[in-house]
């Protein structure tokens, strides 16, 4: 903030400057006119004597007393313009002091009531890293974020805001609630009918058919060549066995990605599959879809914590899903238990995937998780149960899940 004082402190200086050169200036041309022009009237008066004396309009005595009156108001004149010159030098020299003063005065002033006086001394904050928020601190910016639209009902990004955010802390029907107004505000913003329609598909079991399938379609005709939109309307047609549909879709987007990234791969082999289902063959020869294959597989462990074992009954229904740590938030991989087979063994791989082309040996890294539900639903809700893993590659065993957070 250094330098914001001294920029300040030198366009105040310059100011300064300009305004007392132009006071003194202004006065000194002032000053100089005035003088001119009696210089210049008592001219005139000198060469109408010599032509009265000259037409004999006045005699010799009258001439020489005329002329000494008329040297004598020059020489009175004269006195008194030296005298007032003075007198406004000195007014003009106070004028710019008092310029001088109060200009720098008065805009610390104004600044120090209008502006920002802390952050001249205050510490250098760095952006903060979104990895570093916890989940509690996610929470509280969610439900700050929720608390801020209802006082501003009226603002459709931030509603697109606050249903992504409960995707994320996995609250789909809240989520459902806040796209819905998002929706309202603002019909054709495609991003928002993407992230309503994945919304309504994960409230109700990971299932795009219907209405989100009526959104995305009205995505695709506002922006063709929606990343997320494209993905979703794949899926939807691949799961309904449109599989021309998802051909068309996925391959519209897998021209515009990279050749190596993760979703391109993950895309190319749900349109292998597509054609070749569409072909009437089954697609055997889909490496990515060999259970056998222990680099495309995940393995471990699922516990309970022993502080939430009398949350659980025997008979709750427990999900154990694996998902990519960077990319799409739907599960790749699903297995349904129940609690009185914990603590269990699993292994996840790309014969259960949820989607046809996103499988979990198409990503760099995932994250395992197990949900306890109490409802039977896997749709998440109050009073679950559940864990995560770290990051893992595929291929990863003897990864470890603890189930220990309820789900508020």
């Amino acid at each position: 903030m250094a330098w914001f004082a001294l920029v300040a402190i030198a366009l105040t200086g310059t100011v300064v400057v300009f305004l007392v050169f132009a006071l003194l200036r202004s006065n000194r041309n002032a000053m100089d006119s005035r003088r001119e022009a009696n210089v210049s009237i008592y001219r005139d008066q000198f060469s109408e004597l010599e032509r009265d004396l000259e037409s004999g309009t006045l005699d010799s005595s009258q001439y020489v007393q005329a002329r000494a009156e008329l040297e004598q108001r020059l020489l009175d004149d004269v006195q008194g313009a030296t005298q007032s010159k003075t007198e406004a030098a000195r007014s003009a020299r106070m004028a710019a002091l008092i310029v001088a003063i109060m200009v720098p005065l008065g805009a610390g002033l104004l600044y120090l009531h209008l502006g920002n006086p802390e952050g001249l001394t205050a510490p250098k904050r760095s952006v903060a890293d979104a990895s570093s928020i916890t989940v509690d601190q996610f929470k509280d910016m969610t439900e700050k974020l929720a608390a801020r639209l209802e006082r501003k009902p009226d603002d459709a990004v931030g509603w697109m805001m606050l249903g992504r955010a409960y995707k994320v802390l996995e609250r789909y029907p809240d989520a459902v609630k806040a796209l819905q107004r998002a929706e309202e505000l603002e019909p054709r913003n495609p991003e928002i009918l993407v992230d309503y329609a994945e919304a309504l598909a994960l409230d109700n079991g990971h299932n795009l058919e219907g209405e989100p399938t009526r959104l995305l379609e009205r995505s695709l005709q506002i922006a063709p060549d929606n990343e997320k939109a494209l993905t979703l309307a794949g899926t939807a047609a691949f799961a309904r066995s449109d599989y021309a549909s998802a051909v068309r879709h996925w391959q519209r987007l897998v021209a515009k990605l990279p050749a190596d990234s993760e979703l391109g791969r993950a895309l190319s082999s749900g349109i292998a599959e597509a054609k070749a289902r569409a072909a009437g063959k089954a697609a055997l020869g889909n490496p990515a879809r060999r259970p056998s294959d222990a680099s495309k597989s995940v393995s471990g462990t699922v516990r309970l914590s022993p502080l939430l074992v009398a949350r659980a009954s025997p008979d709750d229904t427990v999900f154990i899903f694996v998902r990519a740590a960077e990319g799409p938030k739907m599960p790749l991989a699903v297995l349904k238990k129940q609690v009185k087979d914990l603590p269990l063994s699993f292994k996840l791989d790309d014969s259960m995937s949820m989607t046809p082309g996103l499988e979990l040996s198409a990503f760099a890294r995932v994250v395992v998780g197990a949900r306890i539900s109490k409802s039977g639903s896997a749709t998440p809700k109050a009073g679950d149960l559940e864990g995560k893993s770290r990051a893992v590659e595929p291929g990863a065993s003897g990864v470890q899940v603890t189930i220990d957070s309820p789900i508020q």
